[in-house]
């Protein structure tokens, strides 16, 4: 028998991660020129419109942009279709672990919106200290992160499904 409660909390939780991750983007596109900083808190945090054509950190950004085109949304797509696989087989003691995968799935999903729709991922998240800059991001990176770090934990300490 199948548990709706199950697929209404991976619906819940994925599905507020790709609203917030295209509110947050659509936000920045119409509000913000690319390449435009706005500090928040200074020598800290901006917001900073960079569109991403590779993957994390770069990945593949010198690439032709139909060869990063066709690979991100074959990996972006099999990704999701392998988080959902795994929440499908967690069991209801694991909630923790099944929150963490319809995160993954979310913020999978979230980017993937901007690849098909744009051929790149909108980033704007920029922290930094001084020169030191980590990579921009966004809610879907920040999403796909989180879930992935509650993956670990599971991992880590031996708490995963039989």
């Amino acid at each position: 028998m199948v548990d709706k409660t199950k697929y209404i909390k991976f619906s819940a939780i994925a599905g507020i991660i790709v609203i917030l991750d295209l509110i947050s983007k659509a936000i920045i596109l119409t509000k913000m020129p690319l390449y435009r900083s706005i500090e928040v808190v200074p020598g800290f945090f901006s917001f900073t419109h960079i569109q991403n054509a590779g993957g994390a950190f770069g990945l593949l950004a010198n690439q032709s942009s139909e060869v990063r085109y066709i690979f991100f949304i074959i990996v972006s797509s099999l990704v999701t279709g392998l988080v959902f696989l795994l929440y499908k087989n967690t069991p209801k003691t694991h909630s923790l672990l099944a929150a963490g995968f319809a995160m993954i799935f979310g913020g999978a999903a979230g980017n993937l919106i901007d690849r098909i729709r744009f051929g790149k991922v909108v980033d704007f998240l920029d922290f930094y200290i001084g020169d030191l800059h980590w990579p921009a991001f966004n809610v879907a990176d920040s999403a796909i992160t989180i879930g992935i770090a509650i993956l670990i934990f599971h991992i880590i300490f031996k708490k995963m499904p039989e």
